[in-house]
């Protein structure tokens, strides 16, 4: 029987040796969701852990990805990450509806597998600068960074054998395509319904990690989803545009209510704290710096007419000149931009309480005074003593010297017409027309 053992022996040798592809115990998938979430650098380090986790517990991620785009360095980052990763990666647009536009093209690109849902899309992959520089770059600039994502794109293309065409009209002309061309162009390797039919789909299939050939096996496999920490979910949600907008204008009204009130207070310390809040966003979000201008302009405008009435000027120019910079507020408008919900509520409370004090001004300005001297003309009072071209009246509680071209006896009536001095002038009132002293 020895003699058999021998050619055994050497067959299971060579098979090993020569195996084009080698599988490891995958145990768990580790699902990874960005839903309609801008890819940020809060984006890129949810999926570096995620890896981590993986690696960890030999397992393989899946990505479910809904996303209208992101910025270039974090994707950049995110995209360093799938092509260097051990385990392996599957992107997975989804749900149905759902988009890979701009950044979500390249992290598509980087996986090791790329799955579409049915009714989904991909594609817009213009490039984006964080940090509010893009506005501020010439034409030349601009030209050599697109030129420069191309090659980038070019190479992540040829690592994973995906059609280099697409995603450069991506780049230059914003294509996008549904699921079903990208499965016949070979951007994407599939389409699956739900995780489960995507699950079934990738069973078998032989892909290339940094630890070279790996066979996927799903079968009795288990999933684990990965959430964001508390911590990357509050960070994630600051970088929300309409958030960083309402902190920021919430943050300048604070401080300005602050600065023309005496103390210091809540509002102060609030205003800070929003400020903070909202610095810390845009310095992530791609800003526009004349937008930011004309925001703090239209707040002064309606902090001016509260204090110097133009009747109306200053609150129209306010009006205005916060529209304008909530509007140009962001350099990317198709993904980060401020909604006009949250725009329109805030402009007319903002234009309601400037012209209610407005109002409110030019009332007291045309009423006639309650108070000090000139509020006493047409106040009516009680003789104090008779008066006789002079003589003292009891009104509002104080006794004043009055003078009369009337004869008044003591406890008649009599109405003030004019303020000299400490002397009131006053005439005779009848008793059926007094008022009550």
């Amino acid at each position: 029987m020895k003699k058999y053992y021998l050619p055994l022996i050497l067959f299971t040798f060579f098979l090993i040796l020569f195996l084009p592809f080698s599988s490891f115990a995958q145990t768990k998938i580790k699902i990874l969701t960005i839903s309609e979430d801008i890819i940020n650098p809060l984006t890129a380090a949810y999926i570096s852990r995620g890896i981590k986790e993986a690696e960890r517990d030999a397992s393989l991620i899946i990505i479910k990805m809904d996303t209208p785009g992101g910025l270039l360095k974090s994707t950049q980052e995110i995209v360093k990450l799938l092509l260097n990763s051990p385990v392996p990666i599957i992107t997975y647009i989804h749900p149905k509806g759902g988009r890979a536009a701009s950044a979500g093209v390249f992290i598509g690109y980087a996986s090791h597998i790329l799955a579409m849902s049915p009714s989904t899309h991909i594609g817009a992959a213009h490039p984006v600068i964080g940090g509010g520089k893009w506005g501020s770059l010439d034409e030349e600039v601009k030209k050599k960074i697109i030129n420069d994502t191309i090659a980038w794109a070019k190479n992540i293309s040829q690592q994973r054998k995906r059609p280099f065409s697409f995603i450069k009209d991506a780049i230059e002309k914003s294509v996008s395509i549904t699921e079903e061309e990208a499965l016949k162009r070979k951007v994407c390797d599939l389409i699956a319904d739900d995780v489960a039919d995507l699950i079934k789909k990738i069973d078998g299939r032989i892909i290339i990690t940094t630890k070279g050939k790996i066979k996927i096996s799903t079968a009795n496999i288990s999933m684990e989803e990965i959430a964001f920490t508390k911590r990357e979910k509050f960070l994630n949600a600051l970088i929300e545009p309409n958030i960083a907008y309402l902190l920021l204008t919430l943050g300048f009204l604070g401080l300005i209510f602050e600065v023309t009130h005496p103390g210091f207070g809540f509002p102060g310390i609030a205003g800070i704290i929003c400020l903070l809040l909202s610095f810390y966003a845009l310095s992530i979000l791609p800003i526009n710096y004349a937008g930011l201008t004309l925001i703090i302009l239209g707040l002064i405008f309606f902090i001016v007419e509260a204090f110097t009435p133009t009747f109306g000027l200053f609150t129209l120019g306010g009006i205005i000149s916060f529209i304008l910079g909530s509007i140009m507020l962001f350099n990317q408008p198709e993904f980060i931009k401020v909604s006009l919900k949250t725009i329109v509520p805030l402009v007319v409370t903002l234009g309601t309480f400037s012209l209610f004090v407005l109002t409110k001004i030019i009332q007291a300005h045309f009423r006639k005074s309650l108070s000090g001297k000139e509020g006493l003309i047409g106040k009516v009072g009680t003789a104090y003593t008779d008066i006789s071209q002079s003589g003292k009246i009891f009104i509002h509680g104080e006794i004043w010297n009055a003078q009369s071209d009337e004869e008044i006896k003591k406890e008649e009536k009599v109405e003030v017409i004019r303020v000299e001095g400490l002397t009131l002038t006053v005439k005779k009132k009848e008793v059926q027309d007094a008022g009550i002293s």
